[in-house]
This record gives structure tokens, sequence and C-alpha cells, in this order.
């Protein structure tokens, strides 16, 4: 049977301020990008989503992004490859120990708004990232934008490098993700993610927002946690893939 990874980005709340709609979102996916504290998250609320990713058999990332709690990580800050390899190490090797304090473990990195758009563009930021990650754990897998410079650098740096496709933002004809401040930036449409994550499975296409045709290959689908219909996007995406026989399942075992 054939089958396909889900996954998004939880945990990202912070103190007093619960993650949007984890408890909701952990039965619907294979796999858990959880914030490491830069952009959204905090010890307590990392060990907690660390233990309820375990309990629902879903598989734990880090979600590394810029120092960004204002932000929310989604502003570029225009740090150094040096001081980005540190940001993505600090941040693995704290959610590492939080997942320990939990019984689990991480298994892959998967950066997180401004720092993964820049990372899929800029080598040099790309080599950074993937270099922190092996020496952090050259055993984890590196989860980015399916024909980016990330996934590129990943291979290169003899981690595991897992392209990955959106199902709720729209594609420029390059392949990029179109900014969220553009209209039509956001796909709020279950139907239309559920249309989408078929053709990436099935014939490794998408249809970008002018259009164009692209060619896509990947191993994860990912819809994001804060998104206002995140939950009934990953429902109508999980019914329209058992009508097609692909199964959910996470791509580290």
């Amino acid at each position: 049977m054939t089958t396909i990874d889900l996954n998004a980005d939880l945990g990202e709340g912070f103190g007093a301020w619960p993650a949007p709609a984890d408890a909701e979102l952990f039965p619907l996916i294979t796999s858990a990008s959880v914030a490491c504290g830069f952009h959204a998250g905090d010890p307590g609320l990392m060990r907690e989503t660390c233990a309820a990713a375990a309990a629902h058999g879903v598989v734990i990332g880090a979600h590394p992004g810029y120092p960004d709690l204002l932000g929310f990580g989604r502003r570029e800050l225009g740090a150094t490859p040096r001081e980005i390899a540190g940001y993505v190490a600090y941040q693995v090797g704290a959610l590492a120990a939080c997942a320990a304090l939990a019984g689990a473990r991480v298994r892959y990195v998967k950066p997180h708004g401004a720092l993964y758009n820049r990372a899929a563009r800029e080598p040099e930021v790309a080599r950074a990232v993937a270099e922190a990650v092996r020496a952090v754990d050259p055993g984890l897998a590196l989860l980015g934008l399916a024909g980016s410079a990330l996934v590129s650098a990943a291979r290169e740096a003899g981690l595991r490098a897992v392209p990955e496709g959106f199902l709720d933002r729209a594609y420029r004809p390059d392949g990029s993700l179109v900014p969220r401040d553009v209209p039509g930036a956001l796909i709020e449409d279950p139907a239309a993610a559920a249309d989408r994550a078929v053709h990436l499975v099935r014939d490794g296409t998408l249809c970008a927002a002018d259009g164009t045709r692209l060619s896509v290959r990947v191993e994860s689908l990912c819809v994001h946690g804060d998104g206002r219909r995140a939950a009934a996007l990953l429902r109508a995406v999980r019914e329209r893939l058992a009508a097609e026989g692909i199964r959910p399942a996470p791509f580290m075992r």
C-alpha cells in the first residue's frame, strides 16, 4: 500500500497561552514538528507536547526558528550562518532533553518560518542548518521544502533528506511558497487540500498560483498547526487518502 507522512507544527504556545489546537490535531498526523522555545514553546510545553506525541504514536521532530517570540519566527532577522548553526543546535538539543523527560526521542528536524524559507533558497544557510543537525545527531532526518537548497544540503551532509509539500499554502511557479501577506497565499478549503494531497502522492504534481503545473516529489505533507482550519483540512485529507488507498504513515520508523 502507498503511504505518506502527514506532519504539523505543534507546541506553538507559550507560558499561559496554550498551543492552538494540538489535542485535536494529534490523532490526525503521523509526525509533529515541536517548537523549541525560540519562536514559541517553553520547557514545560515542550515536554508535554513530546509526551502527547508519544501517547498518540506520532514521531517527534524539532522545529527550530529564529529567536523571535514577538514575531512568531516569521520575520527575517538576517542572522549569519554561524549564528544560525548555534540557534539550530541549541534548540534541537533542548527539545531532545525535554523529549527524554517524556520518555521519548527526537527523530528529525524541520526549521520554522523565516528560517525555513531562507534555508530553502540560500545554500550557505542551508549548509549551516544541515551541519548543525549532523553535529548534534547524524541519525536525525532533515525535513525541507521539496527541490530546495535545504534538501540538497541535507544530502550533502550525509543526513536523511525528507522533501515536503504544503497542503495549506499556495506556490509560486518556481516552487517557492507565496508569502503569507499576499492574497490567496493560504489554502483553507478542505477539498482543495485533499485534491492536492492526492496529486502529490499519486503523480508528484501540484498547481501553482498562476496555474503552472509543478513537478514536486515529496515524502511528507504539511498542514500548519496554527492554521484556522487545520483540523478540517487534515480530516478531509485523511478521508480522501483512504478512498484512494493511501495510508498515512511516518517517514521515520
